[in-house]
Protein backbone atom coordinates (compact mmCIF):
# COMPACT_ATOMS: atom_id res chain seq x y z
CA UNK A 1 0.00 0.00 0.00
CA UNK A 2 1.42 3.45 -1.06
CA UNK A 3 1.89 6.25 1.69
CA UNK A 4 -0.61 8.49 0.20
CA UNK A 5 -2.90 5.78 0.85
CA UNK A 6 -2.30 5.61 4.50
CA UNK A 7 -1.99 9.20 4.93
CA UNK A 8 -5.50 9.36 2.95
CA UNK A 9 -6.39 7.23 6.27
CA UNK A 10 -4.64 8.00 8.71
CA UNK A 11 -6.84 8.95 12.11
CA UNK A 12 -7.70 11.99 12.78
CA UNK A 13 -6.86 13.73 16.82
CA UNK A 14 -10.13 13.49 17.71
CA UNK A 15 -9.79 10.01 17.13
CA UNK A 16 -6.50 9.64 18.85
CA UNK A 17 -7.87 11.47 21.79
CA UNK A 18 -11.27 9.04 21.78
CA UNK A 19 -8.61 5.99 21.59
CA UNK A 20 -6.57 7.59 24.60
CA UNK A 21 -9.79 8.30 26.72
CA UNK A 22 -11.79 4.59 25.94
CA UNK A 23 -9.27 2.08 25.46
CA UNK A 24 -10.49 1.39 22.24
CA UNK A 25 -11.39 2.52 19.00
CA UNK A 26 -14.28 0.75 17.12
CA UNK A 27 -15.15 0.31 12.88
CA UNK A 28 -17.93 -1.00 12.13
CA UNK A 29 -18.74 -3.03 9.03
CA UNK A 30 -15.12 -1.42 7.68
CA UNK A 31 -14.67 -5.57 6.15
CA UNK A 32 -16.40 -5.93 2.96
CA UNK A 33 -18.88 -8.63 2.75
CA UNK A 34 -17.55 -11.27 0.35
CA UNK A 35 -14.37 -11.27 2.91
CA UNK A 36 -16.59 -11.77 5.53
CA UNK A 37 -17.91 -14.71 3.87
CA UNK A 38 -14.59 -16.34 3.29
CA UNK A 39 -13.77 -15.83 6.93
CA UNK A 40 -15.16 -18.54 8.84
CA UNK A 41 -13.81 -21.47 6.43
CA UNK A 42 -10.10 -19.32 7.09
CA UNK A 43 -10.65 -19.27 10.30
CA UNK A 44 -12.30 -22.75 11.12
CA UNK A 45 -8.87 -24.10 8.77
CA UNK A 46 -6.58 -22.38 11.21
CA UNK A 47 -3.97 -19.34 10.88
CA UNK A 48 -0.39 -20.86 10.94
CA UNK A 49 1.52 -18.71 13.53
CA UNK A 50 4.16 -16.95 13.86
CA UNK A 51 7.09 -16.12 16.08
CA UNK A 52 6.82 -13.22 18.71
CA UNK A 53 8.45 -10.38 16.83
CA UNK A 54 7.91 -11.05 13.04
CA UNK A 55 7.46 -8.11 10.93
CA UNK A 56 4.06 -7.36 9.72
CA UNK A 57 4.72 -7.11 6.17
CA UNK A 58 6.26 -11.21 6.76
CA UNK A 59 3.52 -12.56 8.86
CA UNK A 60 0.76 -13.57 6.26
CA UNK A 61 0.83 -15.53 2.83
CA UNK A 62 0.46 -12.43 0.36
CA UNK A 63 -3.38 -12.40 -1.20
CA UNK A 64 -4.66 -14.89 2.02
CA UNK A 65 -7.82 -13.34 4.15
CA UNK A 66 -5.42 -12.15 6.88
CA UNK A 67 -3.32 -10.12 4.97
CA UNK A 68 -6.00 -8.36 2.62
CA UNK A 69 -7.21 -7.62 6.08
CA UNK A 70 -4.42 -5.34 6.84
CA UNK A 71 -4.20 -3.97 4.09
CA UNK A 72 -7.86 -2.71 3.91
CA UNK A 73 -7.00 1.36 3.76
CA UNK A 74 -8.88 2.17 6.91
CA UNK A 75 -7.45 -0.65 8.91
CA UNK A 76 -3.81 0.18 7.57
CA UNK A 77 -4.68 3.67 8.37
CA UNK A 78 -5.28 2.73 11.84
CA UNK A 79 -2.54 0.58 12.45
CA UNK A 80 -0.13 3.14 10.64
CA UNK A 81 -1.78 6.35 13.19
CA UNK A 82 -1.48 3.94 16.66
CA UNK A 83 1.82 1.69 16.06
CA UNK A 84 3.03 3.79 13.23
CA UNK A 85 5.14 1.97 9.87
CA UNK A 86 6.58 -1.50 10.43
CA UNK A 87 5.13 -2.71 13.45
CA UNK A 88 6.02 -6.48 14.24
CA UNK A 89 3.60 -9.16 15.46
CA UNK A 90 3.30 -9.97 19.14
CA UNK A 91 0.54 -12.83 18.34
CA UNK A 92 -2.00 -13.88 16.53
CA UNK A 93 -5.35 -16.01 17.41
CA UNK A 94 -8.20 -17.25 16.33
CA UNK A 95 -11.11 -17.16 19.07
CA UNK A 96 -14.18 -19.42 18.70
CA UNK A 97 -17.35 -19.32 21.21
CA UNK A 98 -19.32 -22.31 20.67
CA UNK A 99 -23.14 -22.57 20.74
CA UNK A 100 -24.34 -22.60 24.13
CA UNK A 101 -21.26 -23.28 25.34
CA UNK A 102 -22.28 -22.39 28.64
CA UNK A 103 -18.68 -20.45 30.12
CA UNK A 104 -17.23 -16.86 29.62
CA UNK A 105 -14.28 -15.85 29.88
CA UNK A 106 -12.92 -14.05 33.37
CA UNK A 107 -12.85 -10.40 33.25
CA UNK A 108 -8.52 -9.63 32.32
CA UNK A 109 -5.76 -7.23 30.60
CA UNK A 110 -3.79 -9.03 28.00
CA UNK A 111 -0.76 -8.01 30.25
CA UNK A 112 1.41 -8.41 33.24
CA UNK A 113 1.76 -5.31 34.91
CA UNK A 114 2.68 -2.56 32.56
CA UNK A 115 4.76 0.93 33.73
CA UNK A 116 5.25 2.31 30.09
CA UNK A 117 3.92 5.60 29.62
CA UNK A 118 4.93 6.49 26.18
CA UNK A 119 4.27 3.13 24.30
CA UNK A 120 1.32 0.63 24.00
CA UNK A 121 0.84 -2.37 22.06
CA UNK A 122 -2.58 -2.82 20.22
CA UNK A 123 -4.96 -5.50 19.39
CA UNK A 124 -6.84 -5.86 16.20
CA UNK A 125 -10.27 -7.69 16.95
CA UNK A 126 -11.97 -8.83 13.92
CA UNK A 127 -15.59 -10.10 14.18
CA UNK A 128 -16.90 -11.87 10.55
CA UNK A 129 -20.29 -12.01 11.58
CA UNK A 130 -23.00 -9.90 12.93
CA UNK A 131 -22.65 -10.30 16.70
CA UNK A 132 -25.92 -10.27 18.76
CA UNK A 133 -26.47 -9.71 22.36
CA UNK A 134 -27.56 -13.57 22.76
CA UNK A 135 -24.08 -14.73 20.96
CA UNK A 136 -22.37 -13.02 23.99
CA UNK A 137 -19.72 -10.71 22.31
CA UNK A 138 -16.66 -9.11 23.77
CA UNK A 139 -16.88 -7.31 26.79
CA UNK A 140 -14.39 -4.50 28.07
CA UNK A 141 -14.73 -1.55 30.61
CA UNK A 142 -14.31 1.67 28.48
CA UNK A 143 -11.27 3.50 30.60
CA UNK A 144 -9.55 0.67 31.95
CA UNK A 145 -6.83 0.52 29.99
CA UNK A 146 -4.74 3.07 32.31
CA UNK A 147 -5.24 1.55 35.33
CA UNK A 148 -2.66 -0.93 36.06
CA UNK A 149 -3.47 -4.33 36.95
CA UNK A 150 -2.06 -7.66 36.40
CA UNK A 151 -3.41 -9.94 33.90
CA UNK A 152 -6.63 -11.70 35.64
CA UNK A 153 -6.45 -9.14 39.09
CA UNK A 154 -10.10 -8.25 37.89
CA UNK A 155 -11.11 -11.78 37.18
CA UNK A 156 -13.62 -11.90 40.50
CA UNK A 157 -15.45 -9.01 39.35
CA UNK A 158 -18.64 -9.61 37.80
CA UNK A 159 -20.17 -6.69 36.78
CA UNK A 160 -18.69 -2.72 36.43
CA UNK A 161 -21.09 0.24 35.54
CA UNK A 162 -20.64 1.35 32.28
CA UNK A 163 -19.08 -2.19 30.75
CA UNK A 164 -19.42 -2.61 27.20
CA UNK A 165 -21.10 -5.74 25.52
CA UNK A 166 -20.16 -5.44 22.06
CA UNK A 167 -22.53 -6.30 19.28
CA UNK A 168 -22.33 -4.84 16.01
CA UNK A 169 -22.42 -5.62 11.93
CA UNK A 170 -20.68 -8.43 10.41
CA UNK A 171 -16.87 -6.88 9.00
CA UNK A 172 -16.64 -5.09 11.99
CA UNK A 173 -12.76 -4.37 13.46
CA UNK A 174 -11.81 -2.90 16.75
CA UNK A 175 -8.67 -1.76 17.55
CA UNK A 176 -7.71 -2.27 21.95
CA UNK A 177 -5.10 -0.89 23.86
CA UNK A 178 -3.46 -3.63 25.55
CA UNK A 179 -4.13 -2.93 28.63
CA UNK A 180 -8.13 -2.84 28.36
CA UNK A 181 -10.06 -4.84 30.79
CA UNK A 182 -11.96 -7.28 28.23
CA UNK A 183 -13.19 -10.98 28.37
CA UNK A 184 -15.64 -13.14 25.96
CA UNK A 185 -19.26 -13.36 26.89
CA UNK A 186 -21.13 -16.87 27.01
CA UNK A 187 -22.75 -17.50 23.68
CA UNK A 188 -26.09 -18.68 24.61
CA UNK A 189 -27.11 -18.55 20.62
CA UNK A 190 -27.21 -21.54 18.36
CA UNK A 191 -24.29 -20.58 16.16
CA UNK A 192 -20.66 -20.34 16.44
CA UNK A 193 -19.23 -16.83 17.17
CA UNK A 194 -16.02 -16.09 15.27
CA UNK A 195 -13.23 -13.51 16.13
CA UNK A 196 -9.27 -13.23 14.61
CA UNK A 197 -7.15 -10.88 16.85
CA UNK A 198 -3.64 -9.69 16.29
CA UNK A 199 -1.94 -7.99 18.46
CA UNK A 200 1.10 -5.32 17.27
CA UNK A 201 4.35 -4.11 18.75
CA UNK A 202 5.40 -0.67 17.56
CA UNK A 203 8.99 -0.13 16.38
CA UNK A 204 9.13 3.36 16.74
CA UNK A 205 8.06 6.11 19.04
CA UNK A 206 4.59 6.76 19.13
CA UNK A 207 4.59 10.82 18.33
CA UNK A 208 2.02 12.03 15.91
CA UNK A 209 2.06 9.24 13.74
CA UNK A 210 -1.60 10.38 12.47
CA UNK A 211 -3.36 13.04 10.92
CA UNK A 212 -2.78 16.13 13.48
CA UNK A 213 -4.85 18.92 11.27
CA UNK A 214 -7.00 18.67 13.61
CA UNK A 215 -4.64 18.41 17.02
CA UNK A 216 -5.73 21.73 18.47
CA UNK A 217 -9.52 20.87 17.75
CA UNK A 218 -11.88 21.39 20.83
CA UNK A 219 -13.18 17.87 20.40
CA UNK A 220 -9.67 16.60 21.62
CA UNK A 221 -10.23 18.18 25.25
CA UNK A 222 -13.40 16.48 25.23
CA UNK A 223 -12.30 13.43 24.28
CA UNK A 224 -9.88 13.22 26.70
CA UNK A 225 -12.37 14.49 30.21
CA UNK A 226 -14.52 11.72 29.28
CA UNK A 227 -15.59 10.00 32.56
CA UNK A 228 -16.88 6.68 33.27
CA UNK A 229 -19.20 5.60 35.74
CA UNK A 230 -16.98 2.85 37.17
CA UNK A 231 -15.01 4.89 39.12
CA UNK A 232 -15.88 7.81 41.83
CA UNK A 233 -15.24 11.64 40.83
CA UNK A 234 -11.90 11.38 43.21
CA UNK A 235 -10.45 7.89 41.88
CA UNK A 236 -11.43 9.35 38.01
CA UNK A 237 -8.81 12.06 38.43
CA UNK A 238 -6.16 9.38 38.41
CA UNK A 239 -7.42 8.32 34.95
CA UNK A 240 -7.42 12.18 33.69
CA UNK A 241 -3.96 12.04 35.08
CA UNK A 242 -2.56 9.06 33.37
CA UNK A 243 -4.35 9.82 29.77
CA UNK A 244 -3.08 13.39 29.95
CA UNK A 245 0.46 12.06 30.69
CA UNK A 246 -0.41 9.25 27.58
CA UNK A 247 -1.61 12.28 25.05
CA UNK A 248 2.06 14.48 25.98
CA UNK A 249 3.97 11.22 25.28
CA UNK A 250 1.62 10.74 21.85
CA UNK A 251 1.91 14.47 21.13
CA UNK A 252 5.79 15.47 22.22
CA UNK A 253 4.09 18.23 24.12
CA UNK A 254 4.63 17.91 27.61
CA UNK A 255 2.27 21.11 28.01
CA UNK A 256 -0.21 19.08 27.11
CA UNK A 257 -2.70 19.37 29.98
CA UNK A 258 -6.43 20.20 29.76
CA UNK A 259 -7.48 19.63 32.86
CA UNK A 260 -3.99 20.69 34.69
CA UNK A 261 -4.09 16.97 37.05
CA UNK A 262 -0.33 16.45 35.37
CA UNK A 263 0.71 20.39 35.95
CA UNK A 264 -0.35 19.99 39.73
CA UNK A 265 1.61 17.12 40.51
CA UNK A 266 4.81 17.92 38.12
CA UNK A 267 5.07 21.73 39.13
CA UNK A 268 8.60 21.88 40.68
CA UNK A 269 9.52 25.78 40.42
CA UNK A 270 13.18 26.86 39.30
CA UNK A 271 12.63 30.88 39.95
CA UNK A 272 14.70 31.22 43.33
CA UNK A 273 13.57 34.14 45.52
CA UNK A 274 16.54 36.24 47.23
CA UNK A 275 17.40 34.98 50.58
CA UNK A 276 17.27 37.67 53.63
CA UNK A 277 20.69 37.66 55.59
CA UNK A 278 20.49 35.44 58.35
CA UNK A 279 23.65 36.37 60.29
CA UNK A 280 22.24 37.67 63.49
CA UNK A 281 24.64 41.10 64.25
CA UNK A 282 22.86 42.40 60.62
CA UNK A 283 19.46 41.10 62.04
CA UNK A 284 20.35 43.36 65.16
CA UNK A 285 21.48 45.98 63.11
CA UNK A 286 18.30 46.32 60.92
CA UNK A 287 16.48 46.32 64.11
CA UNK A 288 18.32 49.42 65.63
Amino acid sequence: MTTSTHQKHLLTSVQMAHFVAHGSLRMDAVVPAEMNEQAIAVLDAGIPAVPYGTPLADTFEPGSLPERLVQLPEVAGAIRSLVGPDPVVDHHAVHIRKAHEGEAQNLHADAIIDVREDAFDVQLMYYPQEVTLEMGGTLSVPGSHLRRTNESDTGRYQNLLGQSRLTCPAGTVVFLHHGIWHGGRRNDSDVDRYMFKIRFNPTVRQVRLWDTDDLYDEGVAAELNTRFPWYETATGRLEIYNRAKLWQALTGDDTADPDYWVTRVSNRPRRVVAQRSLNPHAARKEMA
